[in-house]
Formats: structure tokens, sequence, C-alpha cells
């Protein structure tokens, strides 16, 4: 999953993106509202963890403009404003959730889980697609009752192709769905990770290829 970070404190940045990572989450940090924008408006997050307090905007003013930009991307809110009146600003500015600092990293991590998870309209964390079984928590897969050992890479395109399931993505839509400006991504690197899961998976056809341009998960194949 990738998420835009938007914090000027570079200490809590720093922790915030180190600890979201070791939850196999890819975590895109900007320090202004004006990055933010342009980041949202090239490339596609899954969720935006916002700060209020930007040195070139207010928060608020940031997550009005970027409902107004008709982006419909998640946006949690974490502050250090902990008035009722600042909550009520940042939801009725678009916000879809609101986090007060200081804040535990689990917490924010179920949070973000369960904001990801109402957006693709799942009411838990088991996401299952006839005989294929993702666990969103445990970052775990397994297919016809038999766990999967994936990697963080392959775990992370496994479940960009189920979220997106019966729809050709290129690989470059790939790409930037499931890979943060930080990671280093090889030219063929999309294509030994579908090599990867369909052996894992023993199931050639659940990944399919379509010539030219891209590749879809089968739901048909999963029956």
């Amino acid at each position: 999953m990738r998420i835009l970070l938007v914090e000027d404190d570079c200490l809590l940045g720093d922790g915030i993106k180190t600890g979201l990572k070791h939850f196999s989450y890819a975590v895109d940090w900007v320090k202004k509202g004006s990055h933010a924008l342009q980041a949202l408006s090239t490339d596609v997050f899954e969720l935006v963890i916002l700060d209020l307090g930007l040195p070139d905007m207010d928060g608020i003013e940031l997550m009005s403009q970027i409902r107004k930009a008709a982006i419909s991307t998640p946006v949690l809110i974490l502050t250090a404003r902990d008035q009722l009146e600042d909550k009520l600003s940042g939801l009725n500015a678009g916000a879809d959730d609101y986090m007060v600092k200081p804040f535990d990293l689990r917490e924010l991590e179920a949070r973000i889980r369960a904001l990801v998870r109402r957006n693709h309209g799942h009411s838990d964390d088991l996401v299952e697609l006839g005989q294929l079984s993702l666990n969103l928590s445990a970052h775990q897969a397994s297919y016809q009752s038999r766990v999967l050992k994936l990697s963080r890479r392959e775990f992370q395109l496994l479940r960009v192709l189920v979220e997106n399931k019966n729809r050709v993505l290129s690989r470059a839509q790939l790409e930037q769905m499931a890979y943060g400006w930080d990671d280093e991504i090889e030219s063929n690197a999309v294509e030994v990770h579908i090599h990867n899961l369909r052996k894992k998976m023993i199931n050639t056809q659940a990944i399919k290829t379509i010539r030219g341009v891209g590749y879809m998960l089968d739901t048909q194949a999963l029956l």
C-alpha cells in the first residue's frame, strides 16, 4: 500500500515513515502543502496522512483544496490540535479521520487499515476471492488453504491486483500503486514478481497477461 505523508517535523516524519515501513507500507514524505498537491496530481496513493501545521499553508486549507480538486483519496489528519473546533473543521473540510498527537503507532496503523478497508468496500481485514485469501492485518496470503510464502513486494503486488480484480493494469500502473519514490525498481521487477506469484500459487491462469496492455487477476480462475 502506498501512503503520502504530509508532515513538516523532520524527526516525527522520519519516525512515522520508518515505523510504517515495518508494516510493509510504501511511504512517500513531503513537508509542504504545495508539494502534497503536486504529488496527488501526478501519483496514486491509497491514503494521505496530513499534519495541520504546515509551513506554507494551513492543513485545513490544504484539505479543502484536495477535495475541491476532486481527489477522493482517504485523508487521516494527524495533528497536535486537540480542540473540538479543530476536529470539526478538519472533518467538515473532507477528512476521513482525525487523530491527535502524541499517538501510538499501532493505533495509527489500525486506523490506516480501517480507512483503506472502508474505501475498498471490505468489512474486515480478511479479503477472499474464491480460493485466494488475503489477511491485510497480518500481511499474509493463502491459496487453497495453503499459506503462501510471499516477499513484501510480492504481497504488495498481489494486494493491488486483488483490489483491482478483473481490471487490466499496465506495468507502469502496478509500479505506481505498489512502489514509493525511494524504492529501486528494476526494469523487469513486475514481471519477476508476477512469475513468482504464479509459481507459488501453482495456478498460471489466476494472473493473466494481456499482451501489449498489462496484467489482470481473473477471479473465475480462482474458483
